[in-house]
């Protein structure tokens, strides 16, 4: 080999000397190399220089410089390598072909790391056309270069992170996060400028920012790629976002606490059941019992209390049904045994049940129903439960007129569909108050003379009902005009 470069290679020099083959395999690797790429000779000997310190985009042009150089005897020209924990930097290159002892070429590779160089360069360059910009911005603003490195940073970065004015420039960016993001964020970043793009503030992970004094706080940052005429660079937009955290782990907390509550809520009408259901049986049934005059006869008067006794007696027992029933409902504990149902059976049971309340306000009631049998696979008791609502609802808001009940079924699209009508003459739903109809304890037309008393918790649970049957409740009603509500089951 020529007495100047084996005299070059075995110097102190501190710049990377690399002895390669034609086809860029190391044959020698000087201290300086180590030094600045972080391989030792026994790591770098025999293998690629591609493969070790160029970067994938890079490859191309060092295949094209390595081939000029065998060509024409020598070459300069500035490029990116990749040290051995990933990072970037910019090197001024020098090649020149020289002979082994055998008179095989091998091309010698002066490597100069001069990527603080370049950071001064590009940003004096920077600076000078957007610094009154960036002034300008209520974020904190960092450019930075391919290699990682901050080219320019606005005063809001540096207050951001505790710096002194200037105090970042040609630091690597990776500095500003915590080192357990450093890894990742190298190769993110790399493969950000092999695909640059906008990134908005929001849509990337959740990253922590790292003070001068060591300390963390949350950040939200995006993305814009810039090119010059010189270079390619990122611009990073930083937003401290510490005081949207802390309001979002108090509002964590407090809806804790709110799911918490609803959860002993829950516990606790599950668990009174039985307390609050068994004593309100037993003065209903022993109301009855002395209504019967089982054990002796009653006055006018005694029988009018009793009887108000009785219904308010009722009336609480269906409040405190249907209050367990949405709490059943909502905690995810209702059991539903599917089955084969007659549904003619289920509305004619129902029909019977109401028929005396829609005789004592002198309201036509019927029911229309197929001749033959209509099975469908459902709950039985969720299915009356409906239905009872349903027409109940309609005998209590029907002054005149009636009440009629429709069952029909068909088949959709390859499907048994059930449809229980229930329609009515009665008050209808002014259009305002639609939207809100299946609201859990929403109460319509309450403003008006003599409206029924009603606990709001009808519609909404049988809608809930309906749902978990794989069906829905329909409606259309008018002021004035009467309502009709129809129950669909859809058999899959």
């Amino acid at each position: 080999m020529e007495a100047e470069a084996v005299a070059l290679m075995t110097s102190q020099s501190p710049d990377a000397l690399i002895l390669l083959t034609s086809q860029g395999r190391i044959v020698h690797w000087s201290s300086g190399a180590n030094a600045i790429f972080g391989y030792d000779i026994d790591e770098a000997r025999g293998r690629s220089l591609s493969e070790l310190v160029v970067p994938a985009d890079r490859a191309e042009e060092q295949a094209r410089r390595l081939d000029e150089t065998l060509t024409s005897g020598s070459g300069t020209y500035e490029s990116v390598r990749r040290r051995k924990d990933g990072s970037l930097l910019y090197v001024d290159v020098s090649t020149r072909l020289v002979r082994a002892a055998d008179g095989a070429p091998l091309i010698l590779s002066a490597e100069k790391d001069v990527t603080h160089i370049k950071v001064l360069r590009d940003a004096k360059l920077m600076e000078a056309r957007f610094r009154d910009l960036l002034e300008s911005t209520p974020d904190g603003i960092v450019m930075a270069n391919p290699t990682g490195h901050i080219v320019i940073a606005n005063s809001q970065a540096e207050r951001l992170f505790g710096y002194e004015s200037g105090e970042l420039r040609g630091r690597s960016v990776d500095t500003l996060l915590p080192a357990r993001y450093r890894e990742a964020h190298v190769g993110h970043r790399s493969s950000y400028f092999l695909q640059p793009r906008k990134r908005a503030m929001g849509s990337g992970l959740d990253l922590a920012g790292l003070r001068k004094d060591g300390s963390e706080f949350p950040i939200e940052i995006s993305l814009s790629p810039l090119r010059t005429e010189e270079s390619a660079f990122v611009m990073s937009a930083i937003r401290d976002i510490s005081e949207r955290k802390r309001f979002e782990k108090a509002l964590q907390e407090k809806n804790q606490e709110l799911a918490n509550a609803n959860q002993a809520k829950d516990r606790f009408l599950a668990g009174m059941s039985h307390e609050l259901r068994t004593p309100l049986n037993a003065i209903i049934g022993f109301t009855g019992t002395l209504l019967m005059r089982l054990p002796g006869p009653l006055n006018d008067e005694q029988q009018k209390q009793l009887r108000t006794v009785q219904s308010s007696a009722r009336h609480l027992l269906a409040l405190i049904n249907d209050l367990l029933d949405v709490s059943k409902i909502e905690a995810g504990k209702v059991e539903l045994t599917f089955e084969e149902v007659d549904c003619k059976a289920v509305v004619d049971e129902v029909v019977a049940t109401l028929r005396p309340q829609a005789h004592d306000k002198g309201l036509a009631f019927a029911f229309d129903a197929p001749d033959l049998p209509v099975v469908t696979r459902t709950d039985r008791r969720a299915l009356s439960q409906i239905v009872f609502n349903l027409a109940g609802n309609a005998i209590k808001f029907t002054e005149r007129g009636g009440v009629h009940l429709t069952l029909r079924c068909d088949v959709l699209d390859g499907a048994q569909r059930t449809e229980i009508r229930v329609e009515d003459s009665g008050v209808g739903i002014p259009l305002i108050d639609q939207d809100r109809l299946f609201g859990a304890f929403t109460r319509v037309n309450s403003a008006r003379p003599n409206a029924p008393e009603g606990t709001g918790l009808g519609l909404h649970l049988s809608q809930k009902l309906a749902e978990l049957l794989g069906g829905k409740i329909v409606f259309h009603s008018e002021s004035g005009k009467g309502s009709c509500f129809s129950l669909v089951l859809s058999d899959r």
